[in-house]
């Protein structure tokens, strides 16, 4: 199927409530633009300079989130346009995102990344310490940042009742963290290979990639 099939194909399973991100990460301007004259206009990427690179060469309509891994000293090249930072790990991550919004007069929206999967390679933050920065008056303190929920990745297996036990313990812990924080709303978790059993576990945000793009 074409790109654009693909995109409808999957937001035909998912439910009106739930975010579709296309993870556009390695992929040509071109294929970007097929997907964006279907209708998606939220994109991923992982790599701050490609993403830099693509907000430049195209519309200027597209919400671009960062979904991988973010050091502190790339932040600055970001923050004049980022809709959504999805792996947010640490309090020195969260101060930077701030210094540099203020910087640009903006307020970022971000996720704080849980780790539930069981691979050492994942980056994440432990239940408490997302409880504890939920609940840290120092990011209060943080008026150009705003933590509106988490994101998750789970194992990377074939067990589907692993899968869905790691998507069940963040779903759980969004739910808790919720009624101490009213401002978290996305429970960002699913990838191409296992967004129908995170959808079932209560994800409202979905990052798919090689299902509309076609493998990597």
């Amino acid at each position: 199927m074409s790109i654009a099939e693909n995109i409808k194909q999957i937001k035909s399973e998912i439910h009106e409530t739930a975010t579709l991100v296309a993870v556009s990460k390695t992929k040509p301007n071109e294929a970007i633009i097929e997907a964006y004259n279907s209708g998606q206009r939220i994109f991923g990427e992982n790599k701050v300079q490609e993403l830099v690179q693509k907000h430049e060469d195209l519309p200027k309509d597209i919400e671009w989130h960062l979904i991988g891994h973010l050091q502190t000293n790339k932040v600055k090249y970001i923050a004049p346009f980022v809709s959504l930072i999805h792996a947010v790990d640490s309090i020195k991550l969260l101060k930077e995102i701030n210094k540099q919004a203020l910087k640009n007069n903006r307020v970022i929206d971000c996720l704080l990344q849980v780790k539930i999967a069981e691979e050492e390679s994942k980056f994440g933050l432990s239940k408490t310490e997302a409880l504890a920065i939920i609940n840290s008056e120092e990011i209060q303190q943080l008026k150009n940042i705003n933590i509106v929920g988490l994101m998750g990745m789970a194992t990377n297996s074939s067990d589907e009742s692993q899968v869905k036990s790691e998507f069940k313990l963040l779903s759980e812990l969004f739910t808790q963290l919720s009624i101490i924080n009213s401002q978290l709303s996305i429970l960002s978790m699913g990838m191409s290979n296992d967004y129908k059993l995170a959808l079932n576990q209560g994800s409202n945000m979905i990052r798919v990639g090689s299902t509309i793009f076609g493998d990597r």
